[in-house]
């Protein structure tokens, strides 16, 4: 039996349980209910203790009002505060566990974690792209997902808004929107504290805080402490190296104050800070293969040799590699002196206005952010000291952020009618400061690549001898290329001369300016039949320049001299050294082109203007049930790939014709440009909700037209849009080079190319979203999950809306799952809260679940990168007091220690090619490229964490 079966026989039959159990709800003593709970936290909506409403009820501001969840003709989520706590969250990942279309993911550094809805997200650590999936915070949008993983501190709710947001919000979200709201003030005066102790020495305490100041004005304070040991242990910790990588340090801290003169006018002001000191993020080899083809011509074979070449390269220049047999016994190695520890600094401050005029209401939004992340790392994740950002404070992010919006709502024609209406104004400053340098080793590991890449025998490579040659070394390439001899062993020994050069204080800027107006409105025909019409305007421009100062002088000399020997060249080496020549200025030079990138001054900016919208009709037959059909038209921006790599096109030529068909001419920042992300989406749900009771089914279909994409290929990033083409490109639209030495022979380049007027849109999902709550008794509360996700790219891609073909580097999009897209997801959570004896103590048993369908975790989808199918699981159980004014827990994380990884990539320049590259077309690559002997690393999951809780209340 198939494990897709499985998961999605577990998803079905938890769902199916549902009805069964469905009866009259009432709260314990001394607890409201969360009908109660939600209207003291909104109490704007028009929903009150005493309403006639089922116990269960949540209230959501998913369209800019309060309203009751299920009568939302949208497919958005509500995850309250007791369903984060018990499940262990403290920051947006946790969601995991709750949501089963969405998936949050960290990789090379929290400061740009990824969130996927419906298996459609923002990929990578490029902060020049925007998010797939926005996240606000008390209405305030955060300038990337990834800032969301701060702690949280106390909340009221989470909302999960599926699908394209284009009306709403004050941004713009092609997949999503992660929408959390914090506590408010009260004027009861309250205050709370946890501390909780568990494995890896984690220490977390937090309390809080709230009360009257005067019979007008309410105040709340929040703060959060944890440490926590790191998951990865370093086998050669000396010299300044840190012991632990992936390690917790975290103060968060929120001040509110809430001002009510009157039943009119409501202003709540919010100040908050986060600081993090954080080891983050290192990575353990998953693959350390070398494959090739056994027999030419032969489809899809392919055979693994007993060593890689690269492996040796490695070991000889002392590499250590702790983890290769078992990624999971999460042991590695660093550079001694190298260090993965960076801080980050995240701040705000907000101000909303509510006032009621009568007739309408007025809400204002005012905000400003500041957030700093700075980012040194070992970057090669290898002991060999390869590539590296220096601690010194000078690799950093940094986004400065304004905002103000505002909304006018109102009703008309007996009720008939309501209206909304809104404008928003944003400005964000985005710095992002880069050291990256090659290592102290890196010359001599490049230059022995090379010798490798001759001739793989041990005994011609000699790591203390300029260029990597022994004295066998040297005779052997003497007696294979004869006169050409000198000139390659002395451009390998000036390439072993490469070390600690590289970036120093290359600066990118960008100012974005962003301003809408929109409108949001429901027509209800009659008391049964609604329609929604929304609409926005946006327009949005992008001031670009940037600096850069690069103190690898060896680059230029290489590129100008080697130049020389490749096709067109003066002095053309035969067709077998061309590769070799090519390779040395490449391997010198990756992310350094020419000399014209270093000392260079660029400036540009870019503008788009937008129409965005949605349309839903729905359709209430009886009280308890709801059925809708929409459709929505998302957007999200355009932008710079804040990447100097994607300046030359390092992996060309400049006589090479792809330099000009695939990346444009030049280095200037036109090579760095992506197009806006489009998307149009269609939608089916029903919604049902009775006594306890909810169930809910949604059906969707979003097509997405220059789909953002960005891809790390162990040396440079690639952003790319990916479109569809309507004509049969066949196998060129693979756009694989068919020869082992690309560089001799680009006539034979296969390139997928399409009529721009033929352009369709490249990245398709579609599925079906089952959720079910259900309460059997009150002291037991259900939830269940489901998801089927067909989020795939189309058979036939290109590149942006012109046409142009793909980089080589995505030759195995075409047609498959996009990446950390899992097609099938199951999702459960169970709490039993039975009292305990007669004086109001209770229990607490709870767990939850999430069950994934296998996918890749890579943006290139080579197949070393795949995760099996898993399981993972959370409990919690303890004893409560009155009132719950006291409990004591015990609390499990991947209860099971499951294994799995969140992202793998191609480890920076430790060799070249996947497995795919050697197998033949017709099983899915390239047939022509001999050997493939990439090392692959993982960014993994976090394994088991367990502990103890204390909690009280006054």
């Amino acid at each position: 039996m198939s494990k897709s079966f499985w998961l999605m026989s577990a998803g079905i039959a938890a769902l199916g349980a549902t009805p069964a159990y469905a009866q009259d709800q009432t709260a314990p003593t001394g607890q409201t209910t969360q009908a109660e709970q939600s209207a003291e936290v909104n109490p704007d909506a028009d929903v009150s203790p005493t309403d006639d409403v089922d116990t269960g009820d949540i209230i959501v501001t998913a369209q800019g009002r309060a309203q009751i969840l299920q009568d939302v003709p949208l497919a958005v989520s509500a995850v309250s505060a007791e369903s984060l706590q018990n499940s262990g969250a403290s920051d947006i990942r946790q969601l995991n566990q709750l949501a089963p279309s969405l998936l949050v993911s960290s990789t090379g550094t929290e400061a740009n974690g990824s969130a996927r809805i419906r298996g459609i997200g923002t990929v990578g650590d490029n902060p020049g792209l925007e998010s797939s999936v926005a996240v606000f915070i008390d209405g305030v949008y955060r300038s990337r997902s990834g800032i969301g993983l701060n702690e949280l501190g106390e909340i009221e709710r989470v909302e999960v808004l599926r699908g394209p947001q284009g009306t709403l919000f004050g941004r713009n979200a092609s997949a999503g929107i992660l929408n959390i709201v914090s506590k408010k003030p009260s004027f009861n005066f309250e205050g709370y504290g946890s501390l909780t102790y568990g494995n890896y020495d984690m220490i977390r305490g937090d309390a809080g805080v709230t009360g009257p100041l005067s019979d007008t004005i309410a105040f709340r304070l929040d703060g959060v402490y944890t440490r926590r040991d790191g998951f990865y242990k370093v086998v050669n910790a000396a010299g300044g190296t840190e012991s632990r990588v992936n390690n917790r340090n975290r103060l968060f801290t929120r001040g509110q104050l809430l001002f009510e003169p009157n039943d009119a006018l409501q202003v709540r002001l919010i100040g908050d800070f986060t600081t993090r000191t954080e080891s983050c993020c290192g990575a353990t080899y998953i693959s350390t293969l070398e494959t090739f083809d056994p027999t030419p011509g032969v489809p899809g074979d392919y055979s693994v040799r007993p060593t890689n070449r690269i492996v040796d390269v490695l070991t000889s220049l002392g590499g250590l590699f702790p983890g290769a047999s078992d990624p999971f016994n999460r042991q590695i190695a660093v550079t001694p002196g190298r260090t993965y520890e960076g801080t980050t600094r995240d701040w705000g401050v907000s101000g909303q206005v509510d006032y009621d005029f009568g007739g309408a209401s007025l809400t204002s939004i005012t905000a400003y952010r500041n957030y700093k992340a700075e980012g040194p790392s070992d970057t090669d994740y290898t002991n060999v000291d390869i590539l590296f950002r220096e601690d010194d404070g000078n690799a950093f992010r940094q986004f400065k952020t304004f905002s103000q919006e505002l909304r006018l709502q109102g009703s008309a024609f007996s009720d008939h009618l309501d209206w909304l209406i809104g404008g928003y104004f944003a400005n964000e400053k985005l710095h992002v400061r880069d050291n990256l340098k090659f290592g102290s080793q890196y010359g001599a590991f490049a230059a022995c690549r090379l010798v490798a890449t001759i001739n793989p025998a041990a005994a011609l490579r000699d790591p203390a001898a300029p260029g990597c040659l022994s004295p066998a070394g040297t005779a052997t390439l003497t007696g294979a290329f004869g006169g050409a001899a000198p000139v390659m062993i002395g451009g390998l020994q000036r390439l072993s001369t490469v070390k600690n050069v590289g970036d120093d204080d290359s600066n990118y800027f960008q100012d974005s300016t962003n301003w809408a107006i929109f409108t949001h409105n429901i027509f209800k025909i009659t008391d049964k039949l609604a329609f929604t019409l929304g609409l926005r305007y946006t327009s949005e421009n992008k001031d670009f320049h940037a600096s850069f100062n690069n103190t690898n002088t060896i680059c230029p000399t290489q590129q100008a001299f080697f130049s020389n020997f490749l096709p067109g060249g003066s002095s053309p080496f035969p067709a077998s050294l061309q590769g070799l020549a090519q390779g040395i200025v490449n391997l010198t030079c990756q992310g350094n082109a020419t000399s014209g990138l270093n000392a260079l001054t660029l400036q540009d900016e870019r503008s788009e203007d937008e129409w965005t919208g949605t349309g839903i009709l729905s359709y209430k037959p009886v009280k308890d049930l709801m059925m809708y059909a929409s459709y929505s038209k998302g957007y999200k921006a355009g932008g710079f790939n804040l990447d100097r790599s994607a300046l030359g096109c390092p992996f060309y030529a400049p006589t090479d014709p792809r330099q000009t068909t695939v990346c444009g001419t030049g280095f200037g920042s036109g090579n760095l440009q992506f197009d806006a992300e489009k998307v149009d989406a269609y939608e089916l749900g029903v919604k049902f909700g009775h006594r306890g009771l909810t169930f809910n089914v949604a059906i969707f279909r979003q097509l997405f037209k220059d789909f953002q994409l960005n891809t790390f290929n162990g040396s440079v990033f690639l952003v790319q849009n990916i479109n569809g083409c309507g004509a049969d490109l066949g196998t060129t639209d693979q756009d694989i080079s068919p020869n082992v030495v690309p560089y001799a022979g680009t006539s034979a380049f296969l390139t997928g190319a399409c009529p721009a007027d033929d352009v369709k849109a490249g990245v398709i999902s579609q599925g079906v979203e089952l959720e079910a709550t259900f309460s059997p008794h009150r002291d037991i509360q259900v939830t269940a999950g489901f998801t089927f996700a067909d989020t795939h790219y189309r058979k036939d891609l290109v590149g942006r809306n012109t046409g142009a073909p793909l980089d080589p580097a995505l030759f195995l999009l075409p047609g498959d799952n996009l990446s950390n897209a899992p097609e099938l997801v199951s999702t459960f959570s169970f709490a039993w809260t039975p009292r305990i004896g007669g004086g109001g103590m209770s229990g607490l048993f709870y767990i939850d679940g999430r069950m994934s369908d296998d996918y890749n975790t890579g943006s290139d989808l080579f197949p070393e990168k795949e995760q099996e199918a898993f399981a993972l699981f959370n409990a919690r159980v303890g004893i409560r007091g009155p009132e719950q004014r006291w409990s004591v827990e015990l609390w499990a994380q991947n209860l099971f220690n499951q294994d799995y990884q969140q992202v793998a990539f191609n480890t920076p320049f430790q060799g070249t090619n996947s497995r795919a590259h050697i197998m033949s077309a017709n099983g899915g690559g390239s047939p022509n490229f001999a050997t493939a002997n990439q090392l692959f690393s993982s960014f993994l999951a976090e394994p088991r964490t367990f502990g103890i809780t204390g909690r009280f209340r006054f």
